[in-house]
């Protein structure tokens, strides 16, 4: 893996002055393109902040195309990939976002309080890894249809920032029992999470969750 193809879709600061920092991590099969659009809807509300949604550093094993952050087996019957080759997919790919998030923090001369990392199913899991288990704590993390890898290994995290959770209810790729139990590790070990059920949906983001995650990233920056 090859820290020089973590790049992607970028959007600077809407006041012109960078303050805050957000990475966003796309899902399995797509790219950064996917979910630039979110750092649009949130220039209103954080006017100072630069988004980048770089693409994972692997190409996509399976159709249709795009990138992912870590194999998995997918057949018709789904994703039949098992929690530990998830979780070490996970450690494998964790160095090369920890290399993105400290050269990212380098160029614009921020400090960890001012990032914030977001992620979307695959990107959200390793949001969740690296903003909990990396050596930079965010400022606040934001998992769309995503879980917690490593739910019995809860003594390797280094980080307790505040955790936002957003799942759809019908989500049947990141089944919705997933939201619950990570909600309730975080929770084991006092991390501070705020959940939101997207009712009636499946794997995606609604608009309602797109707001309040936007709010809850501004309420967690240090200005």
């Amino acid at each position: 893996m090859d820290l020089q193809r973590l790049d992607g879709p970028r959007l600077t600061a809407r006041s012109g002055k960078t303050r805050q920092l957000v990475i966003i991590l796309h899902g399995y099969g797509a790219d950064g393109a996917d979910l630039i659009s979110l750092g649009r809807q949130w220039q209103q509300l954080l006017p100072d902040a630069e988004f980048v949604a770089p693409n994972a550093p692997q190409f996509c094993q399976n159709p249709p195309m795009g990138y992912q952050w870590f194999p998995l087996k997918v057949t018709e019957r789904g994703v039949e990939s098992t929690p530990q080759e998830r979780w070490q997919g996970a450690v494998d790919t964790a160095p090369v976002v920890e290399a993105f998030i400290e050269a990212e923090l380098q160029r614009t001369g921020l400090q960890p309080s001012d990032l914030a990392l977001v992620g979307f199913s695959q990107g959200a899991m390793m949001a969740l890894h690296t903003g909990l288990r990396g050596s930079k704590t965010p400022a606040s993390i934001v998992s769309f249809s995503g879980m917690l890898l490593g739910v019995d290994q809860l003594d390797s995290l280094s980080a307790k920032p505040p955790v936002f959770l957003a799942h759809g209810s019908l989500d049947d790729i990141v089944p919705f029992a997933a939201m619950g139990l990570t909600k309730a590790a975080l929770e084991s070990v006092q991390i501070n999470v705020t959940p939101y059920v997207e009712q009636g949906m499946a794997h995606g983001i609604d608009g309602e969750a797109t707001w309040l995650a936007g709010e809850f990233l501004a309420k967690n920056f240090s200005f």
